[in-house]
């Protein structure tokens, strides 16, 4: 007797099954999330992005920035995220309910980004960070990024988004070192990677 049907069968519906229970419940339970909606003030969380940050957003992937970094705070137990203050509390899935494609990365050659917003508040110390890690981190493996950054001529004054650089990071006498738009966008897309809110189903 030819049994290759009743085999063939046999994996189809093993395969439907498995798709059903891994793909299809997963979005009937989460693909229906919708913003949460503060009762007191009216605030949307998570927040919308703004449109230069989903620029920068895309540069963030153009770059391969996802390779060595994640964006999902693991809940307390599961691993040091919190001892290493990378978030107050865990990652869920109304945090990224309006990103297209979530960034949640592959490995943390880097630390944990989805709170950087929050722990590096600060414009300039991203820029800085971007332009050479060795400015901010002495000793962090990141590479820099200085092909983000223009160097030129200073003329009628020094740029009021000159980077303040010194020591061997400065640029030759009469020049300056200004963001690029992609390094601008992208250091708003960083500035964006926050939880500072709370959820239904994760409280701070």
């Amino acid at each position: 007797m030819n049994k290759a049907p009743l085999l063939f069968l046999g994996i189809f519906f093993t395969l439907a099954f498995s798709w059903t229970g891994i793909v299809l419940v997963s979005h009937i339970q989460i693909g229906g999330l919708e913003h949460y909606v503060d009762e007191a003030t009216g605030e949307e969380y998570p927040p919308p992005m703004s449109g230069i940050a989903k620029r920068g957003k895309q540069v963030y992937m153009d770059l391969g920035c996802m390779y060595c970094h994640t964006q999902q705070v693991r809940r307390p137990g599961y691993g040091a995220d919190d001892e290493r203050g990378w978030g107050e509390r865990q990652s869920v899935a109304r945090d990224y309910i309006d990103q297209e494609v979530v960034q949640l990365g592959t490995m943390r050659t880097g630390p944990d980004l989805k709170t950087i917003g929050q722990r590096q508040p600060s414009r300039e110390w991203h820029h800085l960070h971007l332009y050479d890690p060795q400015i901010t981190s002495p000793g962090s493996n990141m590479p820099p990024y200085p092909f983000l950054y223009e160097t030129r001529r200073i003329e009628n004054g020094r740029s009021s988004r000159a980077l303040n650089l010194s020591g061997n990071f400065a640029p030759p006498e009469g020049y300056e070192v200004v963001p690029t738009p992609r390094a601008e966008a992208l250091v708003e897309y960083l500035l964006s990677l926050r939880m500072d809110y709370d959820l239904p189903e994760a409280p701070r």
